[in-house]
This record gives structure tokens, sequence and C-alpha cells, in this order.
């Protein structure tokens, strides 16, 4: 029986991809890549999140109930992790872009 989190991961981690390639995007119309690190660590939030987002389905998708389980918490830790991962990159932001 699959746990209810898997499909919440999924769901969630692929809106807050939009929101990480929305960042890069912005940084890189604006030119202001080339002064921050923001783009970087957005570019390794959005990988987390991809690969979160793949643990995920195939947690939802697997019939095997060790596989569901351990394909579950990794897509959690990764889940975890980015959500931190977005919570400097706002940090930084604010640091950064104060004075505008």
């Amino acid at each position: 029986m699959a746990n209810k989190t898997s499909q919440h991961i999924l769901n969630t981690s692929a809106n807050l991809l939009g929101f990480c390639l929305f960042i890069i995007t912005s940084l890189h119309l604006t030119d202001k890549t080339e002064s921050s690190l923001i783009d970087e660590l957005t570019s390794v939030v959005a990988f987390f999140l991809t690969i979160s987002s793949i643990f995920s389905f195939i947690s939802i998708r697997t019939e095997n109930p060790v596989r569901e389980y351990k394909s579950e918490r990794i897509a959690d830790y990764l889940f975890f992790t980015s959500l931190i991962g977005i919570f400097g990159i706002i940090c930084f932001i604010l640091y950064h872009y104060r004075h505008i």
C-alpha cells in the first residue's frame, strides 16, 4: 500500500522546479549571473527536485513494497534538502539585492 506522501512530493517538486527555472531565467535576463552564485545554487536545487520527482514517481508506480519504501524515503530526503536550499536561495537573494 502506497504512502500518501509520494503524490504530494511529486506535485510540489514539479511546482518548485518551475520556481527554480523561473529564478534562473530571471537572473539571466537581467544579466545578474556574473556577480552572484544564486543561479548555481538554484541549479543544484533544481537538480535535487528533479531527482526527487523521479524517485517519487518510482515509488508511486512500483508494486514492490521494499522499492516503494526506499524510493519514497530518497524522494523525501531530497525534497527536504531542496526546501532548505530554496530557503537559503531566498535569504541570499534578500541579502544580495536588498539595496534595490
